[in-house]
């Protein structure tokens, strides 16, 4: 099986030695995104529910470059800042962007690097 990057100058740029995404065989996985713009290399958002969408809105661009949507997710692994303090507003907002069945789930409470949210998706798509 052969693996190839995945890139997308509508999500931020990789700040260390890895790939914004990877493709490998009929499955995409994405890097943790957090909630920086793109555009500004900010942190977006003061709280979990705006800084949620950001982060969806960079892996679904990563997502888009290889023709997949959050439709297209099968796995999610998430990590909060303060978990208890969060999960609710984090997951209205997650709940917002997902269909049914929704993607499989892990969600932990993480020492993050000032952001409340980081995400990362592994995607299907049949070749």
């Amino acid at each position: 099986m052969s693996k190839r990057e995945i890139r997308s100058s509508a999500a931020p740029a990789p700040l260390g030695t890895y790939s914004q995404g990877l493709v490998a065989g009929d499955f995409v996985y994405t890097s943790g995104m957090g909630p920086i713009d793109p555009k500004t290399g900010e942190i977006v958002g003061s709280d979990v529910a705006e800084q949620t969408k950001q982060v969806l809105a960079n892996l679904s661009a990563i997502l888009a470059e290889h023709g997949l949507t959050l439709d297209d997710v099968v796995k999610s692994t998430v990590h909060l800042q303060d978990l208890h303090r969060d999960f609710a507003a984090y997951d209205e907002v997650y709940r917002s962007q997902f269909n049914e069945p929704y993607p499989v789930r892990t969600t932990v409470g993480s020492d993050l690097m000032n952001i409340l949210v980081e995400i990362d998706f592994v995607a299907y798509k049949k070749s």
